[in-house]
C-alpha cells in the first residue's frame, strides 16, 4: 500500500501539538506538585499559594497524627493541616516556607468552562512511582460521587486520565497549565473511570478551610431513608415528589427533636425547596440556615403539616 507523504507530515504535525500542548502543562503545573506521606499511607497534592498551602484529599491525611511532604526538587518539609473537610474529600495543609525560598504554586482554572472531550492531564504519585504523568480527556461533568463520610459529592468530574492508588490529592489540569480538579478516585475494576473534584469547589473549600479551619454546614438531627410515595397518595395530597425520606430515628435533644419531629413521619419539604431523598435534605443543610428557623413539611399520618425547625452547627 501506497504512503502518503502529505498525510504521514499532518499526522506528525498533530502529534507534535498534542505532546506540545501536555509538556507545556507539565511544565507549568509539575513543579508544584508534591508527594505527601501520611501515617497509614500518602498521596498527592497541589500547592495553590507562594505561602506554602498545599491541597490534596481529606482522605489522604484524615486522622495522620505526622504528613511530610516531598517537593519535586527532593526538599522535604513537615506539613501542618490547616483545615479537613471528609464530605468534600478535600483537605489544605501548610508547608514551612523558609526566609528567600521558593516554592512554585498552581493557579486555578474556572471549571464551569470546562467541555467533555477537551484534553485532561493528571499529575501524581501513584505507587509512590514520584511525580508521574497521564493524560486523556474530560469524560462527563456534574457527575455525583459517594464521600467516604458518606454525603454526596456533586459537580464531579469524570476523565480517563489514567488514576491509580497515590494520585489521590493531585491536579487534573489543563493545557493552558490550569487546575481543573484534584483528582479523588477511580472505579476498579473499570478502566477509564476515573473522578476529580472540580476546581470551583476546590475553591471555595479552600477558602473556608482558611478561614474557619472547617466547613461549616446545619444539621437537624434525624436519621432516615429514602423511600417511594404511592401515586394515589401523592396525587391525592397534590404532592409533586415521588420518594421523600422516612424518619428513622430522632437524635435526643436535637433541633428535630426540639421542633416535635417523629420517628415515621415522612420530610417532603425543607425552607420551601422539595426533599426527594436523604441527599437533598444534606445539599440544604448549609452554613446559611444555621440558626435560622426554617419550615420543615413533613408527611404524618393522612395530614401534610409544617414544622418549625431551628438548624444548628453540624
Amino acid at each position: 500500500m501506497a504512503s502518503h507523504p502529505e498525510r504521514l507530515e499532518h499526522d506528525g504535525d498533530l502529534l507534535d501539538a498534542y505532546s506540545r500542548a501536555v509538556i507545556d502543562a507539565v511544565d507549568a503545573v509539575g513543579p508544584a506538585v508534591v508527594k505527601i506521606d501520611a501515617e497509614r499511607g500518602g498521596g498527592s497534592g497541589v500547592v495553590v499559594a507562594p505561602d506554602g498551602l498545599v491541597l490534596t484529599n481529606s482522605h489522604v491525611i484524615h486522622a495522620a497524627a505526622r504528613t511530610t511532604i516531598t517537593l519535586p526538587d527532593g526538599r522535604t518539609r513537615r506539613a501542618d493541616v490547616v483545615g479537613d473537610d471528609p464530605d468534600t474529600d478535600l483537605a489544605v495543609l501548610r508547608v514551612a516556607v523558609l526566609d528567600g525560598e521558593s516554592v512554585p504554586w498552581a493557579t486555578f482554572g474556572d471549571s464551569r468552562a470546562l467541555r467533555v472531550g477537551q484534553i485532561a492531564i493528571a499529575i501524581g504519585n501513584p505507587f509512590g512511582f514520584h511525580h508521574s504523568v497521564t493524560a486523556g480527556v474530560v469524560s462527563a461533568l456534574g457527575r455525583s460521587l459517594r464521600a467516604r463520610s458518606g454525603r454526596l459529592m456533586d459537580d464531579v468530574i469524570q476523565t480517563d486520565a489514567a488514576l491509580n492508588p497515590g494520585n489521590s490529592g493531585g491536579p487534573l489540569v489543563t493545557t493552558r497549565g490550569e487546575v481543573i480538579g484534584i483528582n479523588t478516585a477511580m472505579i476498579l475494576p473499570a478502566q477509564g473511570l476515573c473522578f476529580a473534584i472540580a476546581s470551583n469547589t476546590a475553591r471555595f473549600v479552600v477558602g473556608r478551610l482558611i478561614r474557619d479551619g472547617k466547613i461549616r454546614r446545619s444539621y437537624i438531627g434525624v436519621a432516615g431513608q429514602n423511600v417511594p410515595i404511592p401515586r394515589a397518595v401523592a396525587r391525592a395530597n397534590q404532592l409533586a415528589i415521588s420518594s421523600a425520606v422516612l424518619v428513622a430515628s430522632v437524635e435526643p435533644k436535637s433541633p428535630a427533636a426540639g421542633a416535635g419531629v417523629r420517628e415515621g413521619d415522612l420530610i417532603l419539604g425543607f425552607a420551601g425547596d422539595p426533599i426527594a431523598g436523604i441527599d437533598d435534605l444534606h445539599r440544604r443543610l448549609t452554613e446559611d440556615h444555621i440558626g435560622v428557623p426554617v419550615q420543615l413539611t413533613v408527611f404524618r399520618g393522612a395530614a401534610r403539616r409544617q414544622i418549625t425547625v431551628v438548624p444548628a452547627e453540624k
